[in-house]
């Protein structure tokens, strides 16, 4: 797995102007996974700088995060806090850290940072492996924008401002896309692109299934909004079964 948030990136991640840090996003959030944790730990995939980690923590919830990236977690040590949160640098696919969790989360379309379905369907396992019985996996991640496509278009802009232009490209044949960003900075043009796979609630849910997890609830946000043909994204909670 290839880092894509290196030393550029983290620079700049925690003043991102869509709206992912304001309180009113994060709070419900944590809300959720504080009571799926209880009075157990919480694991969290690519925790990157904390955004969820550090309130969860603060909640009383004990976290340990997994990240590839040093520079992420590197912000995420110079926070207030961030002391508390045990990090393991690695792939979140397969790595393994001690002991059982009673909730593991992946947010903010991080499952789609996995680029090939075995890479996801090992994430589950993975996870699967962590969660003690009655623990809960919960992801967070938008539902594929497909329908906003006209017949042969494969890119969709997703931000325009004087000073940079982002834009998601989409291959529905493999299901991989990317998102890309043409920046100005200092008066000089940067280019940078992510890749992703997306992803099918369904297709989830087969994961989940190979895993021994099983739905539990699917929501359309972190309010309790309901799933529906119209949502443009989903918080899915699976969980392991107390026996098998």
């Amino acid at each position: 797995m290839i880092d894509y948030f290196g030393e550029s990136v983290a620079a700049r991640y925690d003043e991102r102007h869509d709206g992912m840090f304001e309180h009113d996003v994060v709070e419900p959030a944590v809300d959720l996974l504080a009571a799926l944790a209880g009075a157990g730990r919480a694991l969290e995939l690519g925790v990157g700088t904390g955004r969820i980690a550090l309130p969860l923590n603060a909640r009383g919830v004990p976290v340990h995060g997994i990240d590839l990236s040093r520079a992420m977690v590197d912000r995420l040590r110079a926070k207030p806090g961030g002391d508390r949160i045990g990090v393991t640098i690695g792939d979140f696919t397969t790595t393994r850290v001690e002991g059982t969790f009673s909730v593991a989360y992946l947010v903010f379309n991080t499952i789609m940072n996995l680029t090939s379905q075995d890479e996801q369907v090992d994430c589950f396992r993975t996870v699967a492996d962590h969660l003690e019985p009655g623990g809960t996996f919960v992801i967070e991640v938008g539902v594929p924008e497909l329908r906003a496509l006209a017949p042969g278009q494969i890119a969709r802009p997703f931000r325009v401002t004087p000073t940079e232009v982002a834009f998601d490209v989409y291959d529905a044949a493999t299901q991989l896309m990317s998102s890309n960003y043409v920046e100005v900075v200092d008066g000089r043009g940067e280019y940078r692109s992510i890749p992703f796979r997306y992803v099918w609630p369904a297709e989830l849910d087969l994961m989940a299934r190979l895993a021994g997890l099983r739905l539990r609830e699917r929501r359309g946000g972190w309010r309790d909004e309901p799933f529906t043909a119209d949502s443009e994204k989903h918080v899915s909670v699976w969980e392991k079964p107390v026996t098998p």
